[in-house]
C-alpha cells in the first residue's frame, strides 16, 4: 500500500492504476464497518483507494472536531492488511488552500433531519466528497448505510453533477449486542454504552410494529419515549421515503431514522421498513 500526502504524488500514483478504481472515504478511527466498505469495494474493483481526512467543514462550532479520535498508524495498518492500494492522507491546507471559496450544497436532502439539527453539515460533506472524487477519479465509491442521509446526499450530488461514479451503500456493521459501530462509540462511558442499546432496540421494535400495521405516529412516539426513558436527548425519529420525506402511510419501502445524544455523544441509526406486500 502506498501512503500519499501530496496531491501531485497522488495523481502520479493514480495514473498507474489500470482497471477499475474504487474509493472509500473515511475520517479515520477505523473499525469493522470501514473494513466492510473496503471488502465490498475489493469485490468489484481492481484497486481500492482509501482516504482519511477529518473534515472541519462538516463540524459545527460546538461539535467534536478537536476531540475526534485520530489513530493514523493503526488505521494505516488496518487498511494495508485489508488490501488497499493507496491511502490518501491530505491535510487541511491541501483540501482547503488559501482563498478556497467553493461550496457544494444539495438542497432539500441536505436541509432536513441531520441537516436541520446540524446546519451546514451536509454542505461540508458534499464539498469534501466532491473534492476527493476529483482528486482520486474513482469509478465507484462506497459508503456505509448507517448514515443513510449522507448516502442519499452523495447519490444526489453524483447524479446532479454528472460525475459518472457508481455510489454503493454497504449495510451497517453492528456490535454483538446490536449497537451500530461508530468511531464515536469510544466516547461513551460504560453506563452510557449500555443505555445506548435502547436506540437500535427502540427503532427495531417500531419497525416490527409498523410493518404489522400499527399507526406510524404512535410508534414513533413510543420509540421516542423509550429513548427519553433511557437518558437520550432526541434530535429526531422519522419514517421517510427515498427523498427523505415523511411517510404517513406505508405503501412502499421506507427507512426509519433516529438520531439522539447520550451524554455528549450523538448517535445515529436506521432500519429498512417494508410493507407486507413487498415481503
Amino acid at each position: 500500500m502506498q501512503t500519499i500526502r501530496n496531491l501531485n504524488d497522488l495523481r502520479t500514483a493514480r495514473a498507474k492504476l489500470t482497471g477499475t478504481v474504487a474509493i472509500v472515504p473515511t475520517m479515520g478511527a477505523l473499525h469493522a464497518g470501514h473494513l466492510a466498505l473496503v471488502a465490498a469495494a475489493r469485490e468489484r474493483a481492481d484497486h481500492v483507494v482509501a482516504t482519511i481526512f477529518v473534515n472541519p467543514m462538516q463540524f459545527g462550532p460546538n461539535e467534536d472536531l478537536a476531540r475526534y479520535p485520530r489513530q493514523e498508524a493503526a488505521d494505516a495498518a488496518l487498511l494495508e492488511s485489508a488490501g488497499v492500494a493507496i491511502l490518501w492522507l491530505p491535510d487541511v491546507a491541501t483540501m482547503y488552500p488559501k482563498g478556497f471559496a467553493t461550496k457544494v450544497s444539495v438542497s432539500g436532502l441536505g436541509d432536513v433531519l441531520d441537516g436541520a439539527a446540524r446546519p451546514g453539515h451536509f454542505d461540508g460533506v458534499a464539498t469534501v466528497v466532491a473534492k476527493l472524487f476529483g482528486q482520486v477519479r474513482p469509478d465507484r465509491a462506497y459508503f456505509g448505510e448507517k448514515d443513510w442521509q449522507q448516502l442519499a446526499v452523495i447519490r444526489r450530488m453524483a447524479i446532479d453533477l454528472n460525475l459518472g461514479i457508481e455510489i454503493t451503500g454497504v449495510p451497517t456493521e453492528r456490535e454483538g449486542d446490536g449497537l451500530a459501530r461508530s468511531s464515536r462509540n469510544v466516547y461513551l462511558s460504560a453506563a452510557e454504552r449500555e443505555a445506548a442499546l435502547v436506540l437500535p432496540q427502540a427503532l427495531k421494535a417500531a419497525v416490527a410494529a409498523i410493518e404489522g400495521g400499527a399507526e406510524i405516529g404512535r410508534e414513533l412516539a413510543s420509540a421516542g419515549a423509550k429513548l427519553v426513558g433511557a437518558g437520550f436527548v432526541i434530535d429526531y425519529i422519522e419514517l421517510v421515503d427515498d427523498q427523505l420525506l415523511p411517510v404517513a402511510t406505508l405503501t412502499r419501502e421506507a427507512r426509519l431514522l433516529g438520531a439522539a445524544k447520550m451524554g455528549t455523544t450523538r448517535l445515529i441509526d436506521n432500519f429498512a421498513v417494508s410493507p407486507t406486500s413487498l415481503k
